[in-house]
């Protein structure tokens, strides 16, 4: 999985596809932002990265929606993808390609791959009854409905019976192939507790799904039926391929997957699980294409512990996130907090505490006052001490020479909040040991050479510390390493070739005597709104 800085290999990554019927909620940002980290830590790294996100929007939904408010689905489209795209902006998230599944490049996709699929005897017509759910746009077993007909995602709707001509794609013939994938490939579906479900979904016997509807106009229509419409998984899951091409590729599927493919890991919320780690896999076994690397189910976030929906009125409103506490913030407290996978919280009184304690105090008082004391002990410079002189077993740098190992580590499995706790770990350590070694009574006792090796150590920490949490933390990183006298820009695409990680990951580099730039918070302390 490309996990060591020599192997070159390329590094492939996805968002879900986003459903455009509304404007993107905080679930969206989540994932967007976790694919972004991993996207950028593997940039850091050197590795050749695409990071691809994007829009689903065909469907009857998105149909019904646009109908609802007097609009053409196109223009209904345009819009709310303008609302994905600012609010990525505004969130600093360095996608590679965008794609949306309206575009014209992507229907060519579709039809070469709908071809082999169905040369392969693969796709059959069929009938079709059942309780279907517009939200989810698919059929759902009588069994897992709630009480009074109701979907069990989307619980306030009720599901509508439908009886239909449809075109089936036979998934059950791909059933055994799949459970010996899973089998050899036991880190398909990330974390266990997906894994696990999507085992049980499978053992239980796989049925047939309709990959097209009638009566439908918005979607691409079926190449060997124009009467059929192509159903919206089908047509979304492949919007992963077409987002492959570079703008000036003829769009087929030789040039799609040339260079990119497969992907590397599949960022999804658990709720579109079996699309992605059951349907997609067997529709490329079926075009014979090789599989993807993982696909990683997240949790579900609530909010001051309860669930969130328009209904409960409340909703959290990632652009109101963002414009009132920055990027950076948002981006840290969702990514250490919650660990990735499992459910998590949103509570605006947990997540002032912690910025405030971790990025505002732990980190920024820790730079701030060193700066200020090597303004006075060293001339504003950084000290005159080599990373190299410094013994291994001094407390600072046998800490933060196993913190990138231990880092990347984290970031490799996706656990983002190991991630942070270990480089907190070092920056509360940098705290106790200033405060220890007290290096203002040794200034005042004239032990310079030691007030010099003290400050190095701790501002050299903060580097560090400040550069393998760049992925997660970009403004920060970038602030960071400006009041310590180095250039750098971590939202450099080049910023592995720039600040190579076998430099800068190392404990020890921070050039002797540079000019420090100027003190200044790096991190605003959020003072609580009066209620």
């Amino acid at each position: 999985m490309g996990s060591n800085s020599v192997d070159n290999h390329t590094f492939s990554i996805t968002t879900p596809l986003y459903y455009v019927n509304d404007l993107p909620h905080i679930g969206s940002a989540y994932t967007t932002i976790a694919a972004d980290v991993i996207a950028r830590f593997q940039r850091l790294k050197g590795v050749p990265v695409l990071m691809i996100t994007g829009t689903d929007e065909h469907g009857q939904k998105i149909q019904r929606t646009a109908e609802a408010r007097e609009k053409s689905p196109q223009a209904h489209c345009d819009e709310i993808v303008l609302g994905f795209q600012s609010l990525w902006q505004r969130l600093n998230i360095a996608y590679d390609r965008f794609i949306r599944t309206t575009a014209p490049r992507h229907q060519a996709i579709v039809a070469e791959f709908f071809q082999r699929v169905w040369d392969r005897g693969d796709i059959y017509e069929g009938h079709q009854q059942g309780w279907y759910c517009v939200s989810c746009e698919e059929f759902k077993e009588e069994r897992d409905l709630l009480p009074e007909q109701r979907c069990p995602i989307h619980s306030n709707k009720a599901v509508e019976w439908r009886d239909e001509q449809n075109y089936f794609f036979k998934l059950s013939k791909y059933q055994s192939q799949l459970e010996q994938f899973y089998a050899d490939q036991p880190d398909f579906i990330q974390p266990l507790s997906r894994r696990n479900e999507v085992l049980s979904f499978v053992s239980q016997g796989l049925q047939d799904f309709s990959i097209s509807r009638v009566n439908l106009d918005w979607g691409f229509p079926m190449p060997t039926d124009p009467n059929h419409t192509l159903y919206v998984w089908f047509d979304a899951l492949l919007g992963y391929v077409t987002a492959l091409l570079d703008p000036a590729d003829e769009p087929t599927l030789d040039n799609a997957l040339q260079k990119w493919w497969p992907i590397q890991t599949h960022l999804i919320g658990k709720d579109i699980l079996r699309f992605h780690a059951v349907y997609w896999p067997a529709m490329l076994m079926s075009a014979g294409l090789p599989l993807p690397g993982r696909v990683f189910g997240h949790g579900f976030l609530t909010k001051d512990g309860q669930k969130m929906g328009k209904s409960l009125g409340n909703t959290l409103d990632p652009v109101d996130l963002v414009e009132r506490y920055g990027a950076d913030a948002v981006r840290y407290y969702f990514l250490k907090e919650i660990e990735f996978g499992r459910d998590g919280d949103f509570s605006e009184t947990r997540f002032i505490n912690v910025l405030n304690a971790d990025l505002a105090n732990d980190l920024g008082n820790l730079l701030n006052r060193t700066l200020n004391m090597a303004g006075r002990y060293c001339q504003g410079q950084v000290p005159d001490v080599m990373g190299d002189d410094i013994p291994a077993d001094y407390d600072l740098k046998s800490k933060g020479a196993i913190l990138a190992t231990t880092v990347e580590a984290a970031y490799e499995a996706l656990a983002f909040s190991q991630a942070c706790e270990a480089v907190l770990g070092l920056v509360r350590s940098c705290n106790k040991f200033l405060d220890e070694k007290a290096p203002w009574s040794l200034y005042k006792q004239g032990q310079q050479a030691e007030t010099e090796r003290v400050l190095y150590a701790v501002l050299e920490s903060v580097r560090l510390a400040a550069y393998l949490l760049s992925p997660i933390v970009p403004g920060l990183a970038i602030a960071i390493y400006s009041q310590l006298g180095l250039a750098a820009d971590f939202n450099d695409r080049a910023i592995g070739q720039t600040l190579p990680y076998s430099v800068h990951s190392r404990w020890g580099y921070l050039p002797a005597s540079q000019a420090l730039g100027k003190a200044e918070p790096i991190f605003q302390r959020i003072e609580r709104a009066s209620e």
